[in-house]
């Protein structure tokens, strides 16, 4: 029996040791090229009022709580909300707005876990177009560690971004198109 304990011992040692040689951060990013200009994008994430028409996480829970306070967009505009299990309860706060080209924001989830994150938003000119890069990294405690033996940040959050940034590239692109499209349809001057 003392040679099970000593073995179970050992095990639980080696672990506790590898996981605290973990990387003590975290890193996703995901980016997609809109065919429109970055001001028409920036506009779309630098305004949390805007985000309903794009973000991952409205359709999750459509009852979600939603509270805007502060500046309505840029440095200082903020977003609180509540909902189901799916979306949890956090806030959002942009920190650093620089026309037309990044948005950075401070996100605090508070349940189901806590954990404070850095979201940014990169957009670059690609041609005529806009490379949206959206990344959010932060720390990992002991707990977020051993949690990341088990569940892998990028496969958790990546596929919602990859989401977010489609529903993004067509609602912008959609509004982008529509008076253009509107003008084709429209019958020739005089007739």
């Amino acid at each position: 029996m003392k040679n099970v304990i000593r073995v179970v011992l050992v095990v639980v040692a080696l672990l506790i040791l590898y996981i605290g040689t973990r990387p003590g951060e975290f890193r996703v990013e995901r980016s997609a090229t809109i065919a429109a200009p970055a001001e028409a994008v920036f506009a779309r994430l630098d305004d949390f009022h805007q985000w309903a028409a794009w973000s991952p996480w409205e359709k999750l829970d459509p009852k979600m709580s939603k509270a805007y306070e502060g500046a309505t967009s840029g440095v200082g505009a903020s977003y609180h909300w509540t909902g189901n299990d799916k979306v949890g309860e956090g806030r959002m706060t942009i920190s650093q707005s620089e026309p037309p080209s990044k948005v950075v924001m401070s996100v605090e989830f508070l349940k189901p876990w806590k954990a404070t994150n850095t979201t940014t938003f990169t957009l670059a000119p690609d041609g005529p177009n806009t490379k949206v890069t959206w990344a959010m990294q932060g720390k990992e405690d002991f707990m977020g560690k051993a949690m990341g033996l088990f569940m892998n940040m990028d496969k958790m959050i990546g596929p919602d971004f990859e989401l977010g940034l489609a529903n993004l590239r067509a609602q912008v692109e959609g509004q982008a198109q529509s008076p253009a499209a509107a003008a084709a349809a429209a019958p020739p001057p005089g007739k």
